[in-house]
């Protein structure tokens, strides 16, 4: 169906809408600003709802509401907050807002997937790395592997993958597994291989995250919320001590940002059974498989697609077994 052209008079009127309520959101803020306290720096640990938790320079939680004319905000990102100024002898009803993010920094990276109806959805700001985790059970997927690291390359983060539930294998078993991941680590991925369970290849985990900003993702089950707890098996504890309703029943239904022993953070992820890359276009998609660098731009055709030409430089890389 062709898109319906508006009328140079719908078209004014539509300005005329918008332009009334960014004057409202711009008188609420003005009016907004007259009880706030100074500019302070923070970083949202976790999404709840309507509001967001900011952690400030003193490493303190702060439940902030979120200035409307912000584009969405992600755990990870770095935010100008003002806390909230409470008027002697205020009677109103007291809200469990302490603060207002005003502004967000600018961002170093961002993990971002396309949900199944079309809408992007951004994920994490400023991580450098992203831990994709697997397991033997539920079954291990290397389609969904590829679109992680896919997604990975295109926006420079670098990734490394851990398989778990290796304790669920039989000799043989982890012979075939570990020949499965052999063609991930032969074009230059780490592969770890990890069993909450028993305790297996928790130190070479660690040295992955020492003194790197790690965003943990997956399918629901593969472990994600044992390893944290692993790593920081006081955490849970810590957050609950905060007391407002929300903030102790994470139950990784939202990304929460931890603070590491060995110095770095762990942003833990709700499990998807999906990473799409829809969003991203057919000559970016090439870009995000290393093993094709040496082969981009060296096709007879220009435009070739990989498929039917002949002399296609891509096709001749999976001939002489360069490429999977």
């Amino acid at each position: 169906m062709a898109k319906r052209r508006l009328t140079e008079r719908q078209k004014e009127r539509i300005s005329a809408i918008q332009e009334k309520r960014r004057q409202r959101v711009s008188e609420t803020d003005k009016e907004q600003d007259g009880a706030l306290g100074s500019e302070q720096i923070g970083t949202i640990i976790s999404h709840h709802g309507r509001s967001v938790i900011v952690e400030d320079t003193q490493s303190k939680l702060i439940r902030c509401s979120v200035r409307q004319n912000l584009k969405a905000l992600v755990c990870g990102d770095s935010v100008v907050w003002q806390p909230i100024n409470k008027e002697d002898g205020d009677n109103r009803e007291e809200t469990n807002q302490q603060g207002i993010v005003t502004a967000i920094q600018p961002r170093s990276s961002l993990l971002a997937r396309q949900l199944p109806g079309g809408e992007i959805k951004s994920v994490a700001a400023n991580v450098d790395q992203i831990v994709i985790m697997v397991a033997t059970k539920p079954a291990l997927s290397e389609p969904l592997i590829d679109r992680y690291l896919v997604n990975a390359e295109i926006t420079g983060i670098k990734p490394v993958i851990i398989v778990n539930k290796i304790d669920l294998l039989d000799e043989d078993g982890f012979i075939e597994l570990k020949q499965r991941m052999k063609l991930y680590s032969d074009i230059g991925y780490p592969v770890l291989f990890f069993s909450v369970k028993q305790d297996i290849g928790i130190n070479q985990v660690t040295e992955k995250l020492n003194q790197k900003t790690s965003i943990l993702v997956g399918q629901s089950g593969v472990g994600k919320s044992s390893l944290v707890k692993q790593l920081l098996p006081e955490q849970e504890i810590t957050i609950g001590k905060l007391g407002d309703t929300d903030l102790g029943k994470h139950t990784t239904t939202t990304s929460v940002l931890y603070h590491l022993p060995c110095g770095g953070n762990l942003i833990d992820s709700p499990g998807v059974r999906d990473f799409g890359v829809w969003h991203i276009d057919k000559d970016n998609i090439t870009k995000g498989f290393v093993e094709f660098k040496d082969y981009q731009g060296k096709c007879k055709f220009r435009n070739c697609s990989h498929t039917i030409e002949p002399e296609c430089a891509f096709k001749g890389g999976v001939e002489s077994g360069k490429i999977s």
